[in-house]
């Protein structure tokens, strides 16, 4: 037995503890001498003295790193068994064992003081409990803390070295392999190349992973996807799995390190956020094969992110969609400089709700769009009218291609599908019969094979009965496309030709954002941003409600006076002020004749001397007349004309509505004023 002056009787009432750990499962199963050595130490404790049945083995952290005490139930049975006093002595080959963390390793050492615990590792025996111990151990525990930084250090060092050379073994997306050389090499399953490649081209072409998603379905295709095995399984495809082959930098060639950020909120929380592509660590282009360029992966990246609506955070134009207003996604506000919205209640606009969203202010622009998008569309014309395109031809060659690859993925699909028919009928023959319930398995596995490539047929069939035949256009149509730029404004209205998404999409080849500013009630100042940094402004009349919102309205009115005192008729004057360039507060382009008469009438300019008298019926009271003597304006009685609460009837020969004049009417509508009475009934 060996002796130490540390241990007493008393230690050896107690337990004796062998905490033995391995940082990593790879370790648990290749370092087998280190953990027979740690296994050893039941020898040592019955060397000490301690008897077999006190001697208890805790080894439940086998692959727990020791930087934390969370995960490792074993150290906290420790602690707990230490607590309580139950335990005289701790065991373990080194003190890095039990802690690589001094905020784990001090808790222990003053719970191991208080109740009388010693620590022995192959050193030597240490009581926490006296000045030399607690130094010594304290000593250990920093070591074994700086040694995790430093060998998590040297690590990293390497891991980086490794990964600039681009020679990392980082896991691979579904499409490329290692072969037996360890190079990394395009599978050589040609579906799941052509599959790929299928999604990289429908995407270019539709130009959103959502339509790509649909094109899938409605072809009825399937993706290569990996199980957990790292097996290549084929599913229906998600908008997820698609965005996962659009954003793989692999797929382009690159070996990509560093594009996430780890984070750890208060809670203890880890998020995972992807860094935009300028932020990645290391880039190293051209390392495996690839199905497309780079310059084309930036490029659906950029078209990703602009599709990307939220326009709150990030400003993006998003992907054109159905709806009615052409610059959705391009309009910025001249107020603020925010991107402004959409809404299609009542009325299409154009509204500014950062401030509302942000600091709870008012909206800071709500502007009709119908007029914005027009001249919008006016100046786009004008900026296509030199261009002449040959797109017709395109449009075919580009759908044909399309065409090509899809008979080619249901083609190959179909292949696939047939092999493991007939794999499944292989390995049911190759059975025994007397095996039932292995037979049975092989039985369900033949016939659902079997059900797949019969439905995969039929679909195929359909396919090749639906396909349309080449395209004609009509002659008109033919000429559009091929000079463009004269006679798109000539289909720009046909919904049959192009649909909102598709003029979104054509507006967006041009002109990358357009602000506007509202300076005056009646006029927008809108400025056309277009590709390559050219701008162009405009003055964009707008609607207004009323002649007090007309800009030059005193001009206007002067010149309605002088010329009605000419004795001028009113569509004449009118006629006259829109070529001068005014306008009605309803009608932006020109002045109505209604516009000349509201307001001639307002300055006292009569054509019939009867105008400037009111009407008086012998015996009865308009509502002109009412409305003077009982001071109320003239919308109160239509609006309670027209809600039913007044009911009365217009005079056939005069149009107008005629009350009895009498002292008893007036009474009435006092009583109806004040309350009294809800309905009154002439």
């Amino acid at each position: 037995m060996i002796s130490s002056e540390l241990i007493t009787s008393v230690h050896r009432t107690r337990k004796a503890l062998i905490y033995i750990r391995q940082s990593t499962p790879h370790q648990v199963l290749t370092n087998q001498e280190s953990l027979r050595l740690q296994y050893a130490l039941r020898q040592r404790a019955l060397d000490l003295g301690w008897h077999p049945d006190d001697i208890e083995v805790i080894d439940c952290d086998l692959g727990q790193t020791g930087a934390a005490a969370e995960l490792r139930a074993g150290f906290k049975e420790v602690v707990a068994q230490v607590t309580l006093g139950q335990v005289g002595i701790i065991l373990s080959s080194e003190v890095t064992r039990l802690s690589r963390n001094c905020s784990d390793w001090y808790p222990l050492l003053d719970v191991c003081s208080y109740k009388n615990c010693l620590i022995a590792d192959r050193d030597g025996i240490y009581d926490p409990g006296s000045t030399n111990g607690r130094l010594l151990l304290g000593i250990k525990g920093q070591l074994s803390e700086l040694e995790l930084h430093t060998i998590r250090g040297r690590m990293w060092a390497g891991l980086l070295n490794k990964a600039k050379r681009g020679e990392l073994a980082l896991r691979l997306p579904v499409g490329l392999v290692r072969d037996a050389q360890g190079r990394v090499v395009k599978d050589p399953n040609q579906e799941v190349q052509n599959c790929l490649t299928l999604v990289f081209h429908t995407f270019l072409r539709v130009k959103s992973a959502g339509k790509t998603l649909r094109f899938f379905r409605e072809q009825d295709l399937k993706l290569p996807r990996p199980n957990r095995f790292g097996d290549v399984v084929w599913k229906q495809p998600t908008l997820s799995a698609i965005l996962l082959i659009l954003r793989n930098p692999a797929y382009a060639g690159a070996f990509v390190y560093g594009r996430t950020h780890t984070t750890r909120d208060l809670s203890g929380k880890v998020r995972v956020q992807p860094l935009p592509m300028k932020e990645w660590k290391i880039v190293v282009n051209d390392k495996y094969p690839a199905y497309l360029d780079w310059e084309i992966y930036e490029q659906i990246q950029a078209m990703l992110a602009d599709n990307y609506a939220e326009y709150d955070r990030r400003e993006s134009r998003g992907t054109p969609r159905r709806g009615g207003l052409l610059l959705q996604g391009l309009v910025y506000c001249g107020e603020c400089g925010h991107k402004m919205g959409v809404s299609y209640q009542e009325r299409n606009r154009y509204q500014c709700q950062y401030q509302w969203q942000v600091q709870r202010q008012p909206t800071c622009q709500n502007i009709p769009a119908a007029p914005i998008d027009a001249q919008v569309v006016q100046a786009f014309f004008q900026a296509l009218s030199p261009v002449e395109l040959d797109a017709y031809e395109q449009a075919l060659i580009a759908r044909q291609e399309t065409t090509q690859e899809i008979e080619r993925a249901q083609a190959q699909q179909l292949k696939r599908l047939k092999y493991e028919a007939a794999l499944a009928e292989r390995q049911y023959n190759q059975v025994d019969p007397d095996n039932r319930l292995v037979a049975a398995e092989l039985e369900n596995r033949w016939e659902a094979a079997l059900v797949a490539l019969k439905q995969a047929e039929e679909s195929f069939a359909r396919a090749q009965a639906d396909q349309p035949s080449p395209a004609v256009l009509p002659v008109e149509l033919k000429e559009a496309f091929m000079t463009i730029g004269q006679k798109l404004p000539h289909i720009w209205d046909q919904e049959d030709v192009l649909s909102p998404a598709q003029k979104k999409a054509l507006l967006r080849c041009l002109i990358d954002k357009v602000v506007i500013h509202r300076i005056l009630p009646d006029q927008v100042h809108t400025r056309i941003v277009w590709r390559g940094g050219a701008t162009t402004t405009l003055q964009v009349p707008i609607t207004v409600g009323a002649l007090t919102d007309l800009s030059g309205l005193a001009e206007m009115e002067q010149i309605i006076a002088d010329l009605a005192r000419e004795g001028q008729p009113d569509d004449d004057i009118a006629a006259h002020l829109t070529q001068l360039g005014y306008r009605s507060p309803r009608n932006p382009q020109a002045v109505l004749s209604s516009t000349v008469q509201t307001i001639r009438l307002q300055q006292r300019i009569f054509k019939r001397s009867k105008q400037s008298k009111p009407r008086l019926i012998p015996g009865f009271l308009t509502i002109a007349q009412l409305a003077k003597a009982l001071d109320l304006p003239l919308y109160w009685f239509y609006d309670r004309i027209r809600k039913g609460q007044i009911q009365i009837e217009k005079d056939q020969e005069t149009g107008l509505y005629l009350f009895p004049d009498h002292p008893e009417t007036m009474k009435q509508f006092q009583m109806f004023k004040s309350g009294t009475y809800k309905k009154l009934r002439f």
